[in-house]
């Protein structure tokens, strides 16, 4: 199978005031079983997710249309059609993007497909596990209830 990141469909919306974007997985019709690939439609003045990191995954962006920013650890830079951007596992992978445009940015999001990984979202000081969001400040004991 071929698909073209100019010319694939809106994936589905995700309607988050704040955070409205359209996500269309790309990896799976391509039978893709180690690298991941999402598409992000985002309309002007949205953000993709939650600032955050993968602990166990890399992962890249390429901006397929639209001028999009991108927040890491050194800052927030301007970004164009063609643009290829590697986040790095842990802290120093941390990013998210915003569209500051006046017409939708498309990007497409590359990732290993590492089982075992999980985000951490520096901002609020929450990480993931299966889909679950905890708060770092609720950290318990390794034998806490056993």
């Amino acid at each position: 199978m071929i698909v073209n990141l100019l010319a694939a469909a809106r994936g589905e919306l995700n309607d988050r005031d704040g955070f409205r974007f359209f996500d269309a997985g790309v990896g799976g019709p391509l039978g893709a079983e180690l690298i991941g690939c999402s598409l992000y439609d985002l309309p002007p003045g949205e953000q993709l997710w939650p600032y955050h990191f993968h602990r166990g995954n890399e992962e890249w962006a390429v901006v397929v249309a639209g001028t999009p920013t991108v927040r890491t650890p050194d800052g927030v830079r301007d970004l164009r059609p063609g643009d290829i951007v590697a986040f790095p596992e842990n802290e120093e992978g941390a990013h998210t993007f915003r569209n500051h445009g006046e017409a939708d940015a498309r990007i497409a999001l590359f990732s290993t497909l590492n089982r075992a990984t999980y985000p951490v979202y520096p901002d609020s000081d929450k990480v993931g596990a299966n889909r679950r969001y905890f708060r770092m400040g609720d950290a318990v004991d390794y034998w806490d209830g056993e």
